[in-house]
């Protein structure tokens, strides 16, 4: 049997990673009494730990919230997660989460056991961070609980919002979840006046409250709200969309395309599609050839006409910069005759 002290560590441990425990789960588990169990319980509240406790055979433990945070029992591997996403959060797009990291991080480093501290001090010393530091489209973690707050609890969301063309309105919706990239978040959400699904980048959103009534959950827009997200903003939010055939693995293209630049879907063992959106034909063809890959154009046909344009285009600027001796401006046609800008055939003609 277990020392009170190691055994109230271990009942802890328990409450904080599952759900509800029954009374003669945590007595097999602990190897002691039911009533060894309660005593325990009874020693976890005294020490400001919130434990709740249902009766009845569908009863059981819960650990619970309570006026002030208790001590976190962590094991290794959490601890050493935890200070290194402490380092890591100022480059996350939330503004302000730096100096509360390093205070956070701080007070855990403190309590580290040694041979943790130095697991976490050889990462702190020996990693050079490449963040991409909060901009101006940083969100308020003040923000993010709110928005949050109001998907957990099922209750109507009212705040003015600043679309992507600067256009200001007031907006009602049912908050579904949120859904971060590596410098956004978006919040998922029905937009009650317009009867449809809709994304919002929640640094453009301004509460205002009072917020509410609660509502009953509507089925998702997708499974993954992930993709969801990722398409509609790389995607759908641009008047012109392609799918193109990338000659890679879908493994590969991940590396470069990130989820607001494209939705990737493997193919084959060697090729992927992607599917991306852009103000104009033109500029998907620059977008889609930045990625560095070779592709194939699979839809719109247009995009085919736009890639030889652009080709020719190319390629007159090639044997413009080929041909030195050339006046500045001066175009060759196909068969390598001069052209002055403006004029229908050679640059002679009047």
């Amino acid at each position: 049997m277990l020392e009170t002290s190691a055994r109230l560590l271990r009942l802890l441990s328990l409450l904080q990673a599952h759900r509800e425990w029954s009374g003669p789960e945590l007595s097999e588990r602990l190897g002691v009494s039911a009533r060894t169990v309660r005593r325990d319980v009874d020693r976890l509240r005294e020490l400001g730990y919130p434990v709740h406790a249902s009766p009845g055979t569908g009863g059981g433990y819960q650990l619970g919230v309570g006026a002030e945070l208790p001590p976190l029992l962590l094991d290794d591997d959490e601890a050493v997660a935890v200070a290194v996403g402490l380092r890591t959060a100022a480059g996350q797009g939330i503004a302000g989460i730096g100096e509360t990291s390093v205070r956070a991080l701080a007070k855990l480093e403190q309590v580290l056991p040694h041979r943790l501290r130095r697991r976490v001090g050889a990462l702190n010393a020996y990693t050079v961070p490449m963040l991409r530091g909060a901009g101006a489209d940083a969100v308020d973690p003040g923000l993010l609980s709110e928005v949050a707050a109001a998907c957990r609890d099922a209750e109507r969301l009212r705040f003015a919002y600043v679309g992507h063309d600067g256009e200001p309105s007031r907006r009602t919706v049912e908050p579904l979840r949120l859904v971060c990239s590596e410098r956004r978040w978006y919040l998922v959400a029905w937009d009650v006046e317009r009867d449809d699904w809709r994304t919002f980048r929640v640094d453009r959103i301004t509460p205002t409250p009072p917020h509410g009534p609660r509502f009953p959950p509507r089925t998702p827009p997708a499974d993954d709200l992930a993709a969801y997200v990722s398409r509609g903003v790389s995607t759908r939010a641009y008047a012109t969309e392609a799918v193109v055939r990338l000659l890679v693995p879908v493994d590969e293209a991940r590396q470069r395309i990130s989820p607001t630049a494209g939705t990737l879907e493997a193919e084959s063992a060697r090729t992927c599609l992607l599917r991306t959106g852009a103000a104009s034909l033109d500029v998907m063809v620059w977008h889609i050839a930045s990625t560095g890959f070779e592709f194939e154009v699979v839809e719109p046909a247009a995009l085919t006409d736009t890639l030889s344009s652009v080709r020719d285009r190319l390629d007159r600027a090639l044997r413009r910069s080929s041909a030195p001796g050339d006046a500045p401006g001066t175009l060759r046609t196909p068969d390598g005759a001069d052209r002055t800008p403006g004029t229908p055939s050679g640059s002679g003609a009047a």
